[in-house]
């Protein structure tokens, strides 16, 4: 990945949307977790899983992280959407190496 260190939640986000993997990727949510996109917040399990299936999984999404500095990872996203690649900016809250919140807005 680009010699970039990542947090174990930041790392198990990527890798799962790479994989295009929705319940790996549901499981890196902890409980009570928010996802703020397309001006649009998901929040808690069954949300969150219907933003994967349909932000993530659907598309196929594929990230390149570029940068990762204060909880922010900046990377390129590809998939079956138009106009793509896209950089986007992802927020990380996270706790006990699970995400507990993500914005996600374009860079």
């Amino acid at each position: 990945m680009n010699d970039i260190t990542l947090p174990k939640a930041v790392d198990d986000f990527v890798a799962a949307t790479n994989a295009h993997d929705a319940n790996d990727l549901a499981a890196v949510f902890g409980d009570g977790a928010t996802v703020g996109d397309d001006g649009k917040t998901w929040a808690g399990e069954a949300e969150i899983r219907e933003w994967i299936q349909g932000h993530l999984i659907g598309p196929r999404v594929v990230l390149t992280p570029t940068s990762f500095a204060d909880d922010r990872l900046v990377a390129s996203a590809d998939g079956d959407f138009p106009g793509g690649p896209l950089s986007f900016a992802f927020v990380f809250g996270i706790k006990d190496d699970r995400v507990t919140s993500l914005a996600i807005d374009p860079v």
